[in-house]
């Protein structure tokens, strides 16, 4: 009676191993540390490490260790001091090419991190870090859409050769003055047949001698193209943070037009602008074929339906003015090799607005060049524009192409990086910065980790002291529970908050629960005179039930906790149900296991220490 069969052991065993080796990341800590990145995502160049030891070497500044993750350096020091030091001189011997941003990096040892081993991710209330609430301009976004709306008439009446007088945009309505009732007819039929122009309300007017149609946007059409822009603009960022490195970043929805981004770990709010505040716009315009890009730079005489740009080596490159396509109607963007040439390309995928217009300019010229031109908006309202590639347009396409002719996979990679890097759908504005330093989040986490050992400490004297031997197996159960409950959250992957931490102190009470309805019912069975073996054996059996019930009831509350909940109500719920699953193999399963190995089996028991 009483006594487990081996592999239950031996799963008991396995479990409490694997939890305790997930766990101990936990108890490395931090070094402060700089994490170096191209400031477009590009690949870090070999000559790069170089010169930065070289930087710090010169300034007397040591650094612990260095190591390089995907596309970026990352710099560990044995103080903060040197971690600023070493920011200062890095920015100004790098320049504006590169990101240097202040950060965290755990100093887990390597074995650990090659079998997946990591620490819980402390959220910005733990850790410090930057909060920015961004306002999206939805003004602008109206605005923006309603000038391409004239442009998408401009040029459906263009091509079904229809003579106009103007088109032009008047405050919220689009107006469109044609010479003759019979054109205005077929204006009225290219607009409602056009797919690029659902969503307008049309009507017919008279200004002066022409004969006039106003459109404005329908309502439905604008919120939808407010939800779009909203959505689009948090890709965009949640992108451009991911791609350059930024660990764990927080980036989400608030309210209808605003965006909360929160970088855990980044210290400087001058380089966390950066790396929010420098999102990029593509732009596809057609290469000025007729007039020389060089002779136009010396003598600054540029046709007036063309603009001068440069390329990545400061030549320059004549454009037409006239935009093809451009960023948000691009969906995706990868490198790889042509299948017939082996050549690298990219390949690029465009929504339905923009595969149309396409196609309709690459019919028209085929043998022409094309170009993509690259525009950055960085903060303090600075804007620079370069144009990444120029292609020659082979036949025509529309939703999806292949741009080819490029030296290198690496160029490939870079510029596949630089089109998903993607626009934003309407300009955003930071309304509200907030930095929590290292130090109060240290605090927190201080004051956590007491409240969790006050806690624990509390329970595992009453349960010692109440239930004798039983009390001291419910402890090492209670201890197990704990370990196991941080290497889920480390394996997992789960951002730790202080209501993180409350989760877990609720947790260390709650996990007592089992063990105190199982050892008074086994109190119970020896107060009816059973014997020893009956009553453990009574005692888990009857009492499981009882416990299963309890423990369901407040996972399906967690549940709901998480499902409605906004962030911080979220790592509450996620402690809790985590702690109630550990909780229970712990508290049944476990001290069952060391009960039978202490009273079960072939053992005579006279009395039980309960």
């Amino acid at each position: 009676m009483n006594q487990y069969p081996a592999w239950k052991y031996l799963l008991i065993v396995l479990i409490l191993v694997i939890g305790t080796l997930y766990a101990l990341p936990n108890l490395f800590g931090e070094d402060p540390a700089l994490q170096i990145t191209s400031a477009r995502g590009f690949t870090i160049p070999l000559d790069l490490e170089a010169n930065i030891e070289d930087a710090l070497v010169v300034e007397q500044i040591e650094f612990k260790n260095k190591e390089q993750q995907g596309n970026r350096l990352l710099y560990r020091f044995n103080s903060t001091e040197d971690q600023l030091l070493g920011a200062g001189v890095l920015n100004e011997a790098l320049g504006e090419q590169y990101v240097v941003a202040l950060n965290l990096a755990h100093s887990t040892p390597t074995w650990l991190r090659s079998i997946g081993g990591k620490p819980m991710t402390l959220g910005l209330d733990l850790q410090g870090g930057v909060h920015f609430l961004m306002q999206v301009d939805m003004d602008t976004a109206r605005s923006q859409q309603l000038d391409r709306y004239v442009s998408d008439i401009r040029t459906a009446l263009r091509e079904e050769r229809i003579r106009y007088v103007s088109v032009r945009r008047e405050g919220s309505r689009m107006l469109t003055l044609l010479r003759s009732a019979e054109d205005r007819d077929r204006t009225l039929n290219v607009i409602q047949r056009d797919q690029s122009l659902q969503g307008l309300d049309v009507k017919e007017i008279e200004v002066g001698d022409n004969f006039g149609l106003s459109a404005t946007v329908r309502e439905q059409q604008l919120l939808e193209l407010q939800k779009t822009a909203l959505k689009q603009n948090i890709t965009t960022l949640r992108n451009r943070v991911n791609e350059i490195g930024v660990a764990e970043p927080v980036i989400q929805q608030q309210g209808a037009d605003r965006v909360v981004v929160q970088l855990p770990g980044v210290q400087d709010t001058v380089q966390a602008k950066k790396i929010i505040g420098a999102t990029a716009t593509l732009e596809y315009r057609a290469v000025d074929e007729a007039n020389d890009a060089f002779t136009a730079a010396q003598t600054g005489r540029v046709p007036p339906e063309s603009r001068l740009y440069t390329d990545a080596t400061g030549q320059p490159v004549l454009l037409k003015k006239r935009l093809i396509v451009s960023g948000e109607q691009l969906i995706g963007a990868n490198s790889g090799f042509d299948q017939q040439t082996g050549q690298p390309q990219v390949s690029v995928t465009l929504n339905g607005v923009g595969a149309k217009r396409m196609l309709d300019f690459t019919r028209e010229n085929v043998g022409n060049r094309m170009a993509v031109v690259y525009i950055e908006q960085k903060p303090g309202g600075r804007t620079t524009e370069e144009v990444i590639s120029v292609a020659v347009v082979r036949e025509p396409f529309g939703k999806r192409f292949q741009t080819t002719g490029l030296d290198s996979m690496n160029e490939a990679s870079q510029l596949a990086l630089l089109l998903r890097a993607g626009a934003l759908a309407a300009p955003m504005e930071i309304v509200e910065e907030r930095t929590v330093g290292p130090s109060l989040g240290a605090d927190n986490v201080a004051q956590g980790f007491k409240s969790v050992m006050i806690g624990f400490v509390l329970v595992l004297v009453f349960m010692a002291v109440y239930y004798r031997v039983f009390g001291l197996v419910a402890d090492l159960a209670l201890f197990a529970n704990l370990v196991l409950l941080i290497s889920l959250l480390s394996m997992l992957g789960a951002t730790l908050t202080m209501p993180g931490i409350a989760g877990i102190v609720l947790t260390v009470g709650m996990a007592v629960d089992a063990n105190v309805l199982i050892f008074e019912r086994i109190r119970e069975e020896l107060r009816n005179g059973n014997t020893p073996q009956a009553s453990i054996r009574a005692g888990y059996d009857k009492a499981f039930s009882t416990i299963a019930d309890a423990n369901i009831t407040t996972l399906i509350a967690a549940f709901v906790l998480f499902l409605f909940g906004t962030g911080p109500i979220k790592g509450f719920a996620v402690t809790l149900s985590l702690g109630i699953v550990t909780s229970m193999f712990t508290a049944i399963m476990g001290t069952r296991a060391v009960v039978n190995l202490i009273y079960g089996g072939k053992k005579r028991v006279g009395k039980l220490a309960i």
